[in-house]
């Protein structure tokens, strides 16, 4: 469907013709930050049968201090306290981008201003009895980071110029320009090894593989019409839901499509019929997939959707899109405008970061 290699701002002019076919709504700029503030006035429940959820938008409570600065992810740690990463503004260096919260909402710590300006993936693993943040970030800052819980840097990487993908700048001097010789990392997915695979979503469009200790190993992907190569592979998990048969899953989000491959990177197969699908996050057998294009979709452990929450998507079609996204105001209670991220926590509620400058983070609270 887009045959153009696409960097995130040209996503934002594509992605309205996408919607005819797949549910598909422009992406657009933003106005300047607020401090968001829950509307709701009724409990709004959303979903069916098994698969329904109380809405709380605006769930984390962030002190007056601090802005809500375009949310981009969410996490959980293993005591269900909620990791929020802001792309945040480059000019303000000295405000945290990534923030936690307790499972109230409460506000509990904030760090990262590292990130400011570029701050964009973001996930909890536990190694032994330990646990790590990993965070990626973008347009300036252009590395990939392990963090403690707290803060603390544990490594930091840049661009992996063994893998002779990408421009000497990127390794030695990096700055705000966009290309397939340049590294824009978006998403993590953990490998039982210990290592882990790295989708530079808006810079060469490869799936980098890494070891244990953050060393380059190999990668697969890169620009293409698809089946095995990618336009903007902007998130990815590994599928253990068939045990004997694990996989590769990579979001295609320009062509509004998964697509599977085997663990050595082989391509398998394209899952199509998304909008503009930004990351993954699997929990027992269901597979959570939030699109940009005003849905958060529930797969099956056949792959198919067997729930789609907080759909807006006709509300949001090409001529009254942009007026929605940058008004607030006209945001609905129970649905959803550009979802980036959303995570399981331990009970199977699910959170979703929305990419809107005003900054909407939302739990669904399983009922």
């Amino acid at each position: 469907m887009f045959s153009k290699q696409m960097n995130r701002r040209e996503l934002m002019a594509s992605a309205a013709g996408a919607s005819l076919a797949v549910g598909s709504g422009a992406l657009g700029l933003f106005p300047s930050t607020l401090r968001a503030e829950s509307t709701q006035k009724k409990s709004i429940v959303i979903g069916s049968g098994e698969h329904q959820y109380e809405v709380t938008h605006h769930f984390p409570q962030l002190p007056s201090q601090f802005s809500w600065q375009t949310t981009h992810n969410v996490a959980v740690d293993h005591e269900d306290n909620l990791y929020v990463i802001h792309e945040g503004r480059a000019d303000q260096k000295e405000h945290p981008a990534i923030f936690v919260f307790d499972s109230s909402g409460k506000y509990i710590r904030s760090f990262g201003s590292q990130f400011q300006g570029g701050g964009h993936g973001l996930e909890v693993r536990r190694e032994g009895d330990e646990e790590f943040l990993y965070v990626t970030g973008y347009q300036q800052v252009k590395m990939i980071a392990k963090l403690t819980l707290r803060g603390e840097i544990i490594w930091e990487r840049r661009a992996p110029k063994e893998s002779g993908v990408y421009h000497a700048d990127e390794t030695e001097n990096p700055t705000k320009v966009w290309g397939r010789d340049r590294f824009m990392p978006t998403n993590f997915a953990f490998l039982d090894d210990g290592g882990f695979l790295l989708a530079d979503g808006y810079g060469s469009f490869k799936i980098h593989r890494y070891d244990k200790d953050a060393k380059w190993l190999s990668s697969f992907g890169g620009a293409g019409e698809g089946k095995g190569t990618f336009n903007t592979p902007h998130g990815l998990w590994i599928d253990n839901r068939e045990a004997s048969s694990p996989k590769i899953i990579v979001t295609d989000r320009a062509h509004n499509s998964l697509q599977r491959f085997t663990m050595d990177g082989q391509y398998i197969d394209t899952l199509p019929g998304f909008g503009l699908p930004a990351n993954i996050d699997i929990q027992g057998k269901l597979m959570l997939v939030p699109e940009l294009v005003a849905r958060v979709s529930i797969l099956g452990p056949d792959n198919q959707v067997i729930a789609q929450l907080g759909e807006d998507i006709a509300r949001l079609s090409a001529d009254k899109a942009k007026a929605i996204r940058r008004d607030p105001s006209q945001w609905q209670d129970g649905k959803f405008v550009h979802p980036h991220d959303a995570c399981f926590d331990s009970a199977g509620n699910i959170y979703v970061a929305e990419w809107v400058d005003t900054g909407r983070v939302t739990k669904l609270r399983k009922v």
